[in-house]
């Protein structure tokens, strides 16, 4: 089967994936309180500016949460490699792992091997960021090829906090523009 690639406003993929603690999570599936998701793709335990990146997640967790847009991350670590990593994190978010290359190829994301890595157990996916809306629309995409490449969480803030009032008052944004 073909793969499209995705752009925003296309259906994000259904991609169900294996959860730290137990049970599965469905990417692009927001759950609890929250309409949308906010999907993270950190390359995984031997990449310390995945952890640092994570954990600035965490710290404005509550404001994503106001806005009714669930964090979660994922990888395509081992549960134990994950577990490891998250232990630093100190996440309060869903934590995805064993993401596999069909899955990292569904979502467009850039793939390096063993050799692009120290302490790499296998294919990985460089960083990727998502925003999805609670009818699986992609409003947000970020794909890098490189760690050091990743949105800047204030300008996310920013820009999804105005997006969202500008919804709740009522106006139309979609497409491939939000």
């Amino acid at each position: 089967m073909p793969i499209t690639p995705l752009v925003p406003g296309s259906t994000f993929p259904e991609i169900t994936v294996p959860q730290l603690g137990g049970g599965e999570m469905t990417l692009g599936s927001a759950g609890g309180d929250h309409d949308w998701q906010l999907v993270i793709v950190y390359r995984g335990k031997h990449c310390p500016v995945c952890t640092g990146y994570l954990q600035q997640f965490e710290k404005r967790r509550a404001e994503f949460d106001e806005l009714g847009i669930e964090l979660v991350a994922v990888s395509s670590d081992s549960e134990d490699r994950a577990s490891d990593q998250i232990v630093q994190v100190k996440s309060t978010y869903r934590v995805g792992y064993g993401l596999s290359v069909d899955q990292m190829k569904q979502m467009g994301l850039m793939i390096s091997g063993p050799h692009n890595g120290k302490d790499v157990a296998g294919p990985f996916a460089e960083p990727g960021l998502f925003v999805v809306d609670q009818d699986r629309n992609l409003r947000v995409m970020d794909i890098s090829n490189v760690p050091f490449a990743r949105p800047d969480i204030n300008t996310l803030l920013l820009g999804l906090n105005f997006v969202r009032k500008k919804m709740n008052d009522g106006y139309a944004v979609s497409g491939n523009h939000m």
